[in-house]
């Protein structure tokens, strides 16, 4: 199941003109991004976790996949889909899992990219991945 949500570029994050390159072996992350600062989301650490509190799924994929449907229902309670996202930061609690969750993370993600920041941690138990987002509401015509 993939959790795409967005493909649409939001005009309130772009990719400068004049934009830095990226290396051969850069993720699928964008290293610069400009925003409109006016209309910020922000997404406290998501990670996959039912309602009832249960953990979902046993592999970093899986945990992955249900961590985006989390954040992609906290994103849609606020206005925004993935393609508002700018900035995305991203715990593992294996460093090695990392192919795993890129895999996963780059389907649901549209262009640009949002930049982005993984690092391993310690996370509470059972849990293998969390993701906290930064988004920029679009402007809608009340605005």
């Amino acid at each position: 199941m993939t959790t795409t949500l967005g493909t649409k570029a939001s005009p309130a994050k772009q990719v400068p003109a004049n934009s830095v390159r990226q290396h051969a072996t850069a993720g699928p992350y964008s290293p610069v991004l400009e925003v409109d600062a006016r209309r910020l989301v922000v997404l406290s650490g998501q990670v996959a976790v039912a309602m009832d509190g249960s953990v979902i799924g046993n592999s970093v994929a899986e945990q992955t996949q249900a961590t985006l449907a989390n954040c992609a229902d906290k994103l849609r309670a606020a206005g925004c889909d993935f393609a508002d996202v700018f900035k995305v930061n991203a715990f593992l609690t294996d460093i090695s899992t990392w192919d795993e969750f890129n895999a996963v993370y780059a389907d649901a993600m549209p262009e640009p990219l949002p930049a982005r920041t993984a690092v391993q941690a310690v996370l509470l138990p059972g849990f293998l991945v969390e993701i906290e987002m930064w988004a920029v509401k679009p402007e809608t015509e009340a605005d």
